[in-house]
């Protein structure tokens, strides 16, 4: 049996009529902000306060999209007759967001929790060379991350904080309590009569 001709087109048309009538579901973007899943990748945001520059983000990072500068500095002994200290100062941090394929390594590798997503999106520029944020935008979209999600109620106690717990039980049951006494009297002062 041979098709009729012009019956894809007539599908076709009654496809388009039957969506012609119903209500459209396009959300008009600038006008109304998408509602984003949780956790979403947006861009990076750095915690400077924890970044110790081990560089472990741009070694490990697959596209060399991050570029840190840091310098050392003395810290003087904390106590006499201690031993003076080297730690390294952050002078830059910046993450070149044309080249980055937001795979998310540089966050999964950072020891010091100074990388997080944020679910920023709106951050086109018109020349490429502005898609280099230096660490100061990059503080900025920190403040956009949100909080991590609650844990578990039934998931079991994390290993350390059970290790911690025991030992202060323990701690607690070998220390004897406090014997407690009447009230005290004040001893009396020398010089009143």
């Amino acid at each position: 049996m041979a098709p009729i001709p012009g019956s894809g087109l007539a599908k076709g048309l009654a496809v388009t009529l039957r969506t012609m009538t119903k209500k459209t579901v396009t959300a008009q973007y600038p006008d109304a902000q998408p509602d984003l899943p949780p956790r979403s990748r947006g861009v990076i945001g750095l915690f400077e306060e924890n970044c110790t520059v081990c560089m472990l983000c741009a070694r490990e990072c697959p596209d060399w999209c991050i570029y840190i500068d840091s310098h050392k500095e003395t810290v003087p002994a904390a106590a006499p007759g201690g031993r003076e200290r080297s730690r390294n100062v952050l002078d830059r941090f910046a993450i070149d967001f044309s080249l980055c394929m937001y795979c998310g390594i540089c966050i999964e590798v950072c020891p010091f929790d100074a990388l997080f997503w944020s679910p920023e999106f709106e951050y086109a520029e018109t020349d490429i060379h502005e898609l280099t944020h230096e660490r100061d935008k990059l503080r900025e979209w920190m403040w956009t991350v949100p909080a991590p999600p609650a844990l578990d109620p039934a998931a079991e106690e994390p290993k350390e904080i059970a290790a911690a717990r025991k030992a202060a039980e323990k701690l607690a049951a070998t220390q004897p309590e406090p014997q407690e006494t009447g009230p005290q009297q004040p001893e009396p002062q020398e010089g009143n009569s």
